[in-house]
């Protein structure tokens, strides 16, 4: 008998639960791929600060470092990271209604705008990026 059972105690009823009880549910899955992306985030940053040593260290290293991130494997990791990432900021960009309370006078702003003005920030910040990495400026 294990510990704190007696013959009239009823034992506790545990159902077992399964190992891949978050492919249930929409809303679970979605949970477990947004922990998830967390990994991938680490991964962008890690990629990231390797490019920065690569061009700090000199022309060699950073042509050694753009030969290793033209590896298959490489360029695979970071088209799913990139997956990852963006599932990453959509699931905080509607998150950010139900963490922020914003009021204008009396009334409080309704979470599309809120989520709204996130998606828009990132569309302009992303445009501007890309018109100066394009223009070569």
């Amino acid at each position: 008998m294990s510990a704190g059972y007696t013959r009239y105690h009823p034992r506790w009823l545990r159902p077992r639960v399964s190992t891949y009880w978050w492919l249930r549910r929409t809303s679970y899955l979605a949970f477990i791929l947004r922990e998830l992306s967390s990994l991938f985030v680490a991964w962008a940053i890690v990629l990231l600060l390797l490019m920065a040593r690569a061009v700090n260290s000199g022309e060699a290293a950073y042509l050694s470092f753009l030969q290793w991130a033209s590896h298959p494997a490489v360029l695979t990791l970071n088209i799913i990271t990139l997956s990852f990432l963006a599932l990453h900021a959509i699931t905080w960009f509607n998150l950010a209604p139900q963490a922020m309370v914003v009021k204008l006078g009396k009334s409080r702003v309704p979470g599309a705008l809120i989520a709204g003005s996130n998606y828009a920030a990132w569309v302009v910040v992303s445009a501007g990026l890309a018109w100066l990495i394009l223009s070569g400026g």
